[in-house]
């Protein structure tokens, strides 16, 4: 089949980019012809909260082509009547915030103009974590042109509820982020790192945003054993200074190991193999990234019970899910420590994994494909 799919690629970077390029590797490796259309422009500068958007390290043999303007609607025209033409069979796009939806929205019109595309949306929000005034009247402009959609959690499918209730949709987990490498000894990765080998650690991984949720984790710090030290990788994505706040009023400098800078893919296996817990304390969430790599990496979780989380951490099994309150995170923290569940999580992540795959996610596709 020929598959396009629509979204942010190299030289973009972050898990949007992770997931799309790792899918349409999928759909090669079974025989495609798979590609990725990515923008000239994605955010105007004034609005990306990071340092930079780009990466410096292109994906092997995955054909990607720079195209798309976010914000000319004379370039949707022309990008949508190419595709058009070329009447690729799939046209995946990838959703993740309303203000992509008038671009989003406006390419799949046009190529439905072939009567051949079907368009597949795979939605990572459908109501975003961050509101917007706009965010109403765009998501339903870009939900009214898509043909089917694939779901990653079930609060995503209720939310799209809200909008369609018609059109074919499916609900298949995130699958793995397994394009990080292989994992690495503990000893290794905390070498890498400079962090000394007779500490314990967790970890908070990702960009920092209010959503996320580590003013709770670094809350819950002054409950837990002193010797369980906190690795922050991420880059702010937020206002720094309400949690250097927190760090300082707590006491707790010597205990946080803070890389505050855009993780690299070959970077991420040294600070997921350093963890003896992944905790993401989400205020609120739909799916995440984070709970896939540390699936793949086999490292416990402590997640929090909003949105689909829970969904994906069986609590008691492969981590815990709690209430996002500082209090719940750290009796799960330090009940984990003290039970030594260590082992007997990794066990339930390496079996729990397989459910997770990208081949899963593929076939859902053309489960959509052909129902349409």
């Amino acid at each position: 089949m020929k598959i396009l799919l629509i979204g942010t690629a190299w030289p973009y970077r972050g898990g949007l980019a992770s997931f799309n390029e790792r899918l349409i590797q999928e759909f090669i490796t079974e025989g495609d012809d798979a590609s990725i259309i990515t923008f000239t422009l994605q955010y105007p500068g004034f609005l990306f909260p990071g340092k930079t958007q780009y990466s410096s390290s292109p994906p092997p043999g995955i054909p990607i082509t720079r195209k798309v303007n976010a914000v000319n609607p004379f370039n949707w025209w022309r990008i949508g009547k190419a595709i058009a033409k070329e009447k690729p069979d799939i046209v995946i796009i990838k959703y993740w915030m309303p203000f992509m939806a008038p671009c989003f929205g406006a390419i799949a019109r046009h190529i439905k103009k072939n009567k051949h595309s079907s368009i597949i949306c795979i939605a990572d929000n459908i109501i975003p974590h961050e509101r917007k005034f706009y965010d109403k009247p765009f998501t339903k402009y870009f939900i009214s042109a898509m043909d089917g959609f694939v779901l990653m959690s079930k609060s995503v499918m209720e939310d799209l509820a809200q909008f369609d209730r018609k059109k074919i949709r499916a609900l298949n987990p995130h699958p793995l982020f397994d394009n990080f490498g292989d994992g690495v000894s503990k000893t290794e990765a905390l070498a890498r790192l400079h962090l000394e080998a007779n500490r314990r650690y967790i970890l908070f991984f990702g960009f920092i945003r209010d959503y996320k949720g580590l003013d709770i984790l670094l809350e819950a710090m002054h409950a837990i054993p002193e010797d369980v030290h906190l690795i922050i990788a991420g880059e702010y994505y937020t206002d720094s200074k309400p949690y250097e706040a927190l760090i300082n009023q707590n006491n707790l400098g010597d205990r946080i190991h803070a890389f505050n800078r855009f993780i690299p893919d070959e970077e991420v296996k040294y600070f997921f193999c350093a963890a003896d817990l992944v905790v993401q304390p989400y205020k609120h969430a739909t799916q995440s990234g984070v709970t896939q790599i540390a699936y793949h990496f086999e490292v416990p979780m402590v997640v929090t019970n909003t949105g689909g989380l829970a969904e994906m951490v069986l609590d008691g099994q492969v981590g815990y899910v709690t209430p996002a309150e500082p209090l719940a995170i750290a009796q799960a923290v330090s009940k984990f420590y003290v039970e030594g569940k260590s082992e007997e999580f990794k066990r339930n992540l390496r079996e729990e994994k397989s459910r997770f795959s990208w081949s899963r996610m593929t076939s859902t596709i053309r489960r959509l494909y052909q129902k349409g």
